[in-house]
């Protein structure tokens, strides 16, 4: 996941050559960050029922079966298969308008279909803070979404605005699920 103030996203698939993704694109593997954002959303940043936008993988939404059928045959079953589970999702949407349908406010998350359509936006919106969630797992785990800079450590060249927004956002991550457990315990 992603957290690039005011937008909140995860990835259907990452780090996948783009002529691989379609031979990696299962339902499941849109279904799965669906749910897990929709979980994070809820005990991590205090949004009892989130909406969750889902990104179409062609242009236009496939326009449909025009420009690829993905859309009918993958993100849509997935779709549904996360509001039989209760999920305040909806989609496919063209990306052209999602992200700025997002940031605007119309979605609590978003689920991009790959790397880059997906990471564009969130360093568009914040590159110096956005940041790395991992979600899924039972720890807070934050890190700058830009990276770690290795590359330059000890150079005292780098910029802590990103170090800095992942410290306040596991912050923030942690207080909200300690809200939660009280309110549910």
């Amino acid at each position: 996941m992603f957290v690039a103030e005011p937008l909140k996203l995860a990835l259907a698939t990452i780090h996948e050559p783009l002529f691989e993704v379609r031979n990696k694109f299962t339902i499941g593997c849109v279904f799965e960050p669906i749910d897990l954002l929709n979980d994070a959303l809820k005990e991590y940043f205090d949004i009892d029922n989130p909406k969750i936008g889902v990104a179409a993988l062609n242009p236009h939404a496939g326009e449909s079966g025009q420009f690829g059928d993905e859309e009918q045959r993958i993100i849509k079953p997935a779709i549904l298969l996360a509001r039989e589970q209760g999920i305040n999702c909806c989609g496919p949407y063209s990306a052209d308008t999602l992200f700025l349908r997002a940031v605007r406010g119309e979605f609590d998350g978003v689920v991009a279909m790959y790397h880059d359509q997906g990471m564009i936006p969130v360093k568009l919106v914040g590159f110096e803070r956005a940041t790395n969630v991992t979600i899924g797992i039972p720890i807070i785990r934050t890190s700058p979404a830009h990276g770690t800079a290795f590359d330059i450590a000890g150079q005292n060249i780098a910029d802590p605005t990103g170090v800095k927004s992942a410290i306040t956002t596991a912050i923030h991550m942690a207080k909200a699920k300690k809200n939660l457990e009280l309110r549910v315990g």
